[in-house]
C-alpha cells in the first residue's frame, strides 16, 4: 500500500507540473509547487512545451501590478481567486489557483480581450498578497475593489476604468477596455464584496 500511494502521489505531482507548464508557468513556479527534481522538470518542460525553459529571475516588483491595464487584469484575477478560495473547501492552494486562473482566461477570451496577466505573474501576485505587500482598495467612484500597494494612503483612490491615463489607446498594446469587458470587470469586482481591512469605503 505505501508503494501504491507513493506512485499515485508521484503521478499527481507530474500531472500538476504538466498542467502548470501547459498554462504557461515558468520553471521556477513549477519547481516551487511540486517535489519533482529540477533535472526532471527541465526534461519534462522540453517534452511539454517543446523548447528549453527560459532563464532569468521571476518578476519581483509589485510596481508592474500598479500600471494601468495590468492593474485591471490583476484585480479581476485576484477577485476571482478569492471567490474560488472561499468555495474551495479542502482543495489545495495550487488547485484553487489554477482553477481561478482558468476562469480568468475564459472570461478574457470570452470578451475577445488580450490576456495581460500570465500565469507566472498571477502566481507572483498571490505571493505578494500572502506577504501583505499588496491589498485590495475601493474605488471612490465605482466602489469596486482593485489591487494597490499595502500600507499607503488610498482614501481618494480612483481606478483605471473610471479614470484611464491620458495616453490610453495611443498604442497597440495599450487600448482602452471595450465596454463589455469593462462591464464584466466591474461586475466581477463588485460582486466580490471584498472589504479592505485597512479602510472602508464611505460612499
Amino acid at each position: 500500500m505505501p508503494i501504491k500511494k507513493s506512485l499515485l502521489d508521484e503521478m499527481a505531482q507530474v500531472q500538476l507540473a504538466i498542467d502548470l507548464m501547459e498554462m504557461g508557468a515558468r520553471l521556477q513556479v513549477v519547481e516551487n509547487e511540486t517535489e519533482i527534481s529540477r533535472p526532471r522538470l527541465i526534461k519534462l518542460y522540453k517534452e511539454v512545451v517543446g523548447i528549453s525553459p527560459p532563464k532569468g529571475l521571476l518578476p519581483f516588483s509589485t510596481d508592474w501590478f500598479m500600471t494601468w491595464m495590468p492593474n485591471i487584469h490583476s484585480s479581476l484575477f485576484y477577485t476571482i481567486y478569492q471567490r474560488v478560495a472561499e468555495d474551495g473547501g479542502d482543495d489545495s492552494k495550487i488547485t484553487l489557483f489554477t482553477r481561478a486562473f482558468r476562469l480568468y482566461q475564459e472570461q478574457v477570451e470570452a470578451d475577445e480581450s488580450e490576456l495581460v496577466l500570465s500565469l507566472t505573474r498571477a502566481w507572483t501576485l498571490v505571493r505578494f498578497f500572502d506577504s501583505k505587500m499588496l491589498e485590495m482598495v475601493s474605488c471612490t467612484k465605482c466602489t469596486c475593489h482593485f489591487v494597490a500597494h499595502a500600507y499607503t494612503p488610498n482614501a481618494n483612490y480612483v481606478c483605471g476604468i473610471c479614470l484611464p491615463p491620458s495616453r490610453a489607446g495611443k498604442t497597440k498594446r495599450s487600448t482602452v477596455p471595450d465596454e463589455p469587458f469593462a462591464t464584466c470587470v466591474a461586475n466581477t469586482l463588485d460582486l466580490a464584496g471584498y472589504e479592505s481591512n485597512q479602510q472602508k469605503n464611505s460612499c
